[in-house]
């Protein structure tokens, strides 16, 4: 019994480490996010995996949950590129 406020706060500091520090914001049109950051590049970003792509990727604006994001802010939030080139 002595060992679950233990728990408990490891739980929770575990849980505060893997939450970003702010909200993506995400843009449902490509143009708005280029409004958001006009000096960073605009990624495709697929919501559920996290992974953008960039324009002239095959799945650039042809993913079932996307959204348009500011590259940088994606990286912060924990999303990366694509590894494949699509």
């Amino acid at each position: 019994m002595r060992s679950l406020p233990r728990l408990i706060a490891c739980l929770v500091f575990s849980l505060a480490l893997s939450i970003p520090a702010f909200a993506l914001e995400t843009f449902t049109d490509e143009a708005r996010a280029q409004q958001h950051c006009p000096k960073d590049v605009v990624v495709c970003l697929n919501l559920p995996t996290m992974i953008w792509h960039w324009k002239g990727q095959r799945w650039y604006a042809n993913t079932i949950h996307g959204a348009y994001a500011c590259e940088k802010e994606a990286g912060a939030a924990g999303a990366r590129g694509t590894r494949n080139g699509q």
